[in-house]
């Protein structure tokens, strides 16, 4: 069965962006971006929020961009290439290839991907859909890129949520940048 997994950049103190909705911080340094790729390339189907979603679709124009290196071009043709479903409680429609928006709940649409015939993740995007799934305890494992910056506010990568969650640590890296990653399996 497919695993449910939640992996996003955040700072030292707990962010996915700034107080500001910055992101600058986090953009990833040669070793770190080429473990993002490995990622992508374990991931079966990708679970994106409205704002996520907006904020990927600077791939699908991407290819025009002639400044983009050989990693960010396989990037981009991994992510084209990769089914992805957009939660919204707004948009009607969606674009991009091998896109489309949920049509059921977010357990329904999660237990329909774990039961489907395929390879790799269920990966979520976003810090408040992953919020929504973690409540509803479907989160196989954390996967925390954290950077040595604290950003002092804006939206954190755990949602408070009221409840205890027990995890085992799997796994962890630390990159020359100072970046650290850590891999935790939800205890069940």
């Amino acid at each position: 069965m497919r695993q449910v997994t939640y992996s996003m950049n955040t700072s030292l103190d707990g962010y996915i962006e700034g107080p500001d909705g910055g992101i600058a911080w986090s953009v990833p340094d040669d070793e770190v971006f080429a473990t993002h790729l490995a990622e992508i390339r374990g991931v079966g189907v990708h679970l994106l929020g409205r704002p996520l979603y907006e904020t990927m679709l600077y791939w699908e124009d991407a290819d025009e961009d002639r400044d983009l290196s050989e990693a960010e071009r396989e990037w981009r043709t991994l992510w084209m290439a990769l089914p992805k479903v957009v939660f919204s409680r707004t948009l009607s429609e969606v674009r991009g290839e091998n896109t489309r928006l949920a049509s059921g709940t977010l357990d329904e649409e999660i237990a329909q991907l774990r039961s489907e015939p395929g390879d790799g993740d269920i990966a979520i995007g976003g810090a408040t859909l992953a919020a929504q799934v973690a409540a509803l305890d479907l989160i196989d494992e954390y996967r925390l890129m954290i950077h040595p910056v604290l950003v002092g506010g804006g939206r954190p990568y755990f949602a408070q949520a009221g409840r205890q969650v027990g995890l085992e640590l799997v796994g962890t890296r630390t990159f020359d940048s100072g970046v650290v990653q850590l891999r935790h399996r939800v205890r069940h």
